[in-house]
């Protein structure tokens, strides 16, 4: 569904961004791309919608290979929700800025009022419609966000850090909706995310650090490299940094000793 073939792109000649790039995602799988700030993820998402056009190297969507003859076709196959959804609202009530994409693809009236009941319902904000979006919370407006990117039945949807901005309970609802996407909707997800927890739910991870990708595979092949992650700026999630602490210390004797070896682990870090 997408290729980066040897892709690179700099925005001055001194920065560059992603550097010989080369990545595939397959029909319906789930990537999370990681990395530290800097690292080149949320250039990857503009790449793949078309915002960055890259200075060396291709990209494909679904076979088709992006230029400016056919960027407004790719397009419509994805669908992004960036990190602060406010800088995407346009309407002024969640029923309006939903309606206002499916406008844009001449969707008729009955048909658009349909997909907006429906998909609005599906992320549970169906009773917000007539609500201003800035009078929202962080997670009902990345809920808004992604309802109107399913109304558009885009193939492909990007999250850039979509739960960087919301506390636990947001965070764990916009979770539980990016795996009912990915089990029950067959779309292709990418989650560019800083949440290794979000991650290790991914079929794969992309690992970044200073434009280059240094790692790529399973949640499994990704975590047994801790010594890249760390150089990366990265971590474990809590559980699998407790059950290595545990197996790296095997002489500890209770829950305490373990609980006081991960405590000085992160006063270390």
């Amino acid at each position: 569904m997408i290729e980066f073939n040897d892709v690179s792109f700099q925005y001055n000649q001194k920065d560059v961004a992603v550097k010989d790039l080369s990545f595939k995602v397959n029909d319906h799988e789930w990537l999370s791309i990681i990395g530290h700030n800097g690292s080149g993820k949320s250039t990857i998402a503009k790449l793949l919608v078309g915002l960055l056009e890259p200075s060396k190297g291709s990209i494909s969507i679904d076979g088709v290979e992006i230029n400016e003859n056919n960027i407004s076709t790719i397009r419509r196959k994805v669908g992004i929700v960036f990190q602060n959804p406010d800088n995407q609202f346009v309407g002024y009530n969640v029923k309006y800025d939903i309606a206002f994409g499916l406008e844009n693809h001449q969707v008729p009236r009955e048909e658009m009022n349909k997909l907006i009941d429906e998909y609005t319902k599906k992320v549970d904000m169906n009773e917000y419609l007539s609500r201003e979006p800035q009078t929202l919370s962080g997670g009902q407006k990345q809920r808004v966000a992604i309802a109107g990117i399913l109304a558009l039945n885009s193939d492909i949807i990007i999250l850039d850090e979509a739960t960087s901005m919301l506390d636990p309970q947001g965070t764990k609802e916009i979770i539980e909706i990016i795996e009912e996407l990915h089990n029950n909707y067959n779309k292709t997800i990418i989650t560019i995310t800083h949440d290794l927890n979000l991650a290790s739910k991914s079929d794969n991870i992309l690992v970044m650090k200073e434009g280059h990708s240094v790692l790529f595979g399973t949640p499994d092949e990704i975590f047994e490299r801790r010594d890249i992650l760390l150089s990366s700026n990265l971590d474990m999630p809590f559980g699998l940094r407790a059950a290595f602490l545990a197996k790296e210390n095997e002489k500890l004797k209770n829950n305490k000793e373990l609980i006081d070896t991960i405590w000085e682990y992160h006063l270390k870090k």
